[in-house]
């Protein structure tokens, strides 16, 4: 096996907020690629969203040279819904940088990623950050890291990201801790840990060379997707793409495939010359599953067509993203869609909005259901409305995740209670310090869904850091609530819930309901029903002329005869009116 003594190919691993955009500013900085005071922040955070949030969403690899030594960093995204990507940039490298906030010490990611990172054989470097700070704690993180990693505290680097104390130390031990890239095959063999869609020249690939080169007008092939392309262009990442005519073993770089979707060239996938019969894949590789599922419909329906052309631009910069056109009493035409988790849902939404300049109205979050039919048959349902096509349904059954939660030891009873609520059971509980509770929890997703996470920030003041992990199917107490207005069912609001829950919820979107909807010139029952048995109900009062308002004196059966004309009236309405429920309603209910 070759070596390539002088490139090092690094990731820094960190939770969300704990300076890892920083320390990439700095190491920038130092290699000298640009001068420190004249850029701005977070230099590979590029989209607006990502500065705003302070997060990074989509990975932006750069190559520095440090002297003879070329590094290439890798920045991954640090959320939990970004996983998948995370993974394969981490077989990209060779080693991680470690990062933990001093102040605030090992988070919920943090241990996800160091996990991850220790499976795929990299080697691994602690760093304390903010140890100019004046809350950090070294020794307090020192210790947990250690519980992590096995690291002693003269083993971990103390730096400040932000000031760049200590981070030219770090530099200079970079060569001596990770390892240099090794070559896996003697042909040409890449692997793709990231790509995005120029519109101009298709799609642009991220590898990783395992073995052999490439070269400009290689002839390659994909190993999964069987796509064939030319690289009409390849080369590096200095901050802008740099061309070249050479990617060696080791080297990371781009290439430019002029593929015009991006869902011909996903993340994962290894790539040989046309020619090889005999490829070494890299990673195993898979296909990116949706786990949340909400409808997506135009404020004004007029602008549908604009929705749909947006959503097909969009799914050429994000693969990862899933949506099928479907239709709804309430609102018309739109969109079901899947996202990776909750945060992704969020910036997919945002940026539909922003980049698009579109009016959205979005349906709560829901997972997807599988339902066993009485014949063994197994039937995913990803919008609650759909079920009522099966009558005979044995069982349904809902996805389960896996979660880790981290948080000082304050919060553990209340966080246990809220676990308890959202029908929790406990898998494990380790203090990890003498302040600090790591505990493992088996929770359904639907519940992780709705709201859980809110919950959790307000009951720990934001403390508490979440990782979890999606299982697989169970046969779950679950039932069908469907809303009704004026005795018609609205699919829209229907959802697949606890039967513990059922009554509960139903009764507050009944309650929220009667309150938005305009009162008639009759009496409308707003009902929540679980099949044919009704769990809640309000009613919105008719509007009401006063009829005997002309009368002045006289006898009371005048009064009466005209009171009862107007009962009549009222029942007869009743029975032909249509309640129609404005748009404003819906988008005020679906915010709750």
């Amino acid at each position: 096996m070759l070596h390539n003594k002088n490139i090092r190919n690094i990731s820094i691993i960190a939770h969300v907020d704990h300076g890892k955009s920083t320390l990439a500013d700095r190491l920038i900085e130092i290699s000298g690629l640009i001068t420190p005071g004249d850029h701005v922040d977070q230099i590979l955070d590029t989209m607006d969203l990502e500065r705003e949030r302070g997060i990074t969403i989509k990975s932006q690899p750069i190559r520095l040279n440090f002297g003879n030594m070329e590094v290439n960093l890798i920045d991954t995204p640090g959320h939990v819904d970004f996983s998948y990507e995370v993974s394969r940039a981490l077989i990209a490298c060779d080693g991680a940088l470690l990062l933990v906030d001093g102040t605030q010490g090992v988070q919920a990611q943090t241990f996800a990623h160091s996990y991850a990172a220790i499976e795929a054989g990299l080697d691994i470097i602690p760093v304390i950050n903010k140890v100019d700070s004046i809350d950090v704690d070294i020794e307090n993180v020192s210790k947990q890291i250690f519980n992590l990693i096995g690291a002693r505290e003269d083993e971990i680097f103390k730096i400040s990201a932000k000031s760049g104390l200590g981070v030219d130390e770090l530099i200079k031990e970079i060569p001596d801790l990770i390892s240099p890239p090794v070559t896996k095959s003697e042909s040409t063999n890449a692997l793709i840990f990231d790509s995005y869609f120029d519109p101009y020249r298709g799609v642009i690939v991220s590898v990783r060379v395992f073995g052999g080169e490439v070269k400009t007008n290689s002839k390659l092939k994909l190993i999964n997707s069987k796509f064939d392309f030319e690289a009409s262009e390849i080369g590096y990442f200095d901050l802008k793409l740099s061309p070249s005519d050479i990617l060696s073993s080791g080297e990371v770089g781009y290439i430019v495939t002029g593929a015009k979707e991006l869902s011909q060239i996903r993340v994962g996938d290894t790539l040989v010359n046309q020619e090889d019969t005999n490829p070494v894949v890299v990673s195993g590789y898979k296909e990116p599953q949706p786990t949340v599922f909400s409808s997506m419909y135009p404020a004004d329906s007029d602008d549908y067509a604009k929705l749909r052309d947006s959503l097909d631009k969009y799914v050429l910069n994000d693969a990862s993203f899933y949506y099928e056109p479907e239709t709804s009493s309430a609102f018309g035409f739109g969109f079901r869609c899947g996202f990776l988790g909750l945060l992704h849902l969020e910036i997919v939404i945002e940026r539909l909005e922003r980049e698009f300049d579109l009016s959205l109205i979005v349906t709560p979050p829901s997972v997807e259901f599988r339902i066993i039919r009485n014949n063994d048959e197994k039937i995913i349902i990803r919008n609650p409305s759909k079920i009522d096509k099966y009558t005979d349904i044995k069982s349904i059954q809902e996805k389960i995740c896996e979660l880790d939660l981290l948080f000082p030891k304050e919060y553990l009873g209340s966080i246990m209670n809220l676990l308890n609520e959202k029908r929790g059971t406990q898998l494990d509980l380790n203090y990890l310090s003498t302040s600090m509770v790591k505990l493992k929890y088996r929770m359904p997703l639907l519940e992780l869904v709705t709201g859980f996470y809110d919950s959790l920030k307000s009951i720990s003041q934001g403390f508490a850091s979440l990782d979890y992990q999606i299982l697989d199917f169970e046969t779950g107490n679950l039932v069908k609530l469907d809303i009704l207005v004026n005795g018609v069912s609205i699919d829209s609001f229907s959802s697949i819930l606890a039967k513990e829950n059922a009554e509960f919820v139903g009764r507050n979107r009944v309650k929220k309901l009667s309150e938005l909807i305009p009162r008639q010139q009759f009496d409308i029952p707003i009902q929540a029903a679980v099949g044919s048995r009704i769990v809640a109900r309000e009613t919105i009062k008719a509007l009401r002329k006063d009829v005997t308002a002309k009368l002045y004196g006289g006898d009371i059966t005048r009064k009466r005869k005209l009171l009862e004309k107007q009962k009549e009236g009222k029942k007869k309405m009743r029975n032909i009116g249509k309640v129609a429920v404005p748009k404003d309603a819906f988008k005020e209910f679906l915010r709750q």
